[in-house]
């Protein structure tokens, strides 16, 4: 089933991407977070992809593969801290990977539903390290559990994106080209005092 859901002002599809950026002002676990962030080219350093119904999304993160449950209609990652193993982060705003492809509103629903289903089957499955091979399946970063989902329908959001200091680096999926790639969406500040 297509679910769909609000979080700070912007309306989600079953499919559709989260972009956050790393870190949380003013808490010091916020801190460390911010400057992994850092580590990633770009504004947008992590992504979870919303499943439905309600609030329930899926990412790839500290504690590997996980669904969790935003409660509400207000992106507060301190609420999500023992759901999402201590990752505090900020929403920047929702990648629409399907919008814009000219895709019928059947062909839409087919791959939504296929790539919820491809990403619940790697529940439990551990974060991967290995940034250089985004096509390991025992193992998944978070824009890499997102690419593999909508490659397999023929979506390919590896854009190529890469930092001079690493050769080889345009093989990694980073979440900024995912921002990037698709057609996107800002979140709305003014929609909760947690955004």
């Amino acid at each position: 089933m297509i679910h769909s859901y609000e979080i700070n002002g912007l309306t989600l599809q079953t499919g559709d991407i989260l972009c956050t950026r790393n870190g949380k002002p003013d808490i010091l676990p916020g801190e460390f977070w911010r400057l992994i962030g850092q580590l990633v080219p770009g504004d947008v350093d992590h992504i979870a992809i919303y499943l439905g119904p309600d609030g329930r999304c899926i990412e790839s993160g500290t504690r590997g593969v996980i669904t969790f449950t935003v409660p509400g209609d207000v992106w507060d990652s301190e609420a999500l801290v023992t759901q999402r193993g201590l990752l505090l982060d900020q929403l920047v705003g929702a990648a629409y990977p399907l919008e814009g492809r000219g895709l019928s509103a059947d062909e839409q629903a087919a791959i939504r539903l296929e790539v919820a289903a491809f990403c619940l089957q790697q529940i439990g499955k551990p974060y991967n390290l290995t940034f250089l091979d985004p096509d390991r399946e025992e193992a998944y970063y978070c824009s890499q559990l997102a690419y593999k989902a909508y490659i397999r329908q023929g979506i390919d959001l590896n854009t190529g994106l890469s930092m001079e200091s690493l050769p080889g680096s345009n093989r990694i999926v980073f979440p900024q080209e995912i921002w990037n790639g698709c057609v996107r969406e800002v979140a709305d500040p003014a929609a909760g005092s947690h955004a």
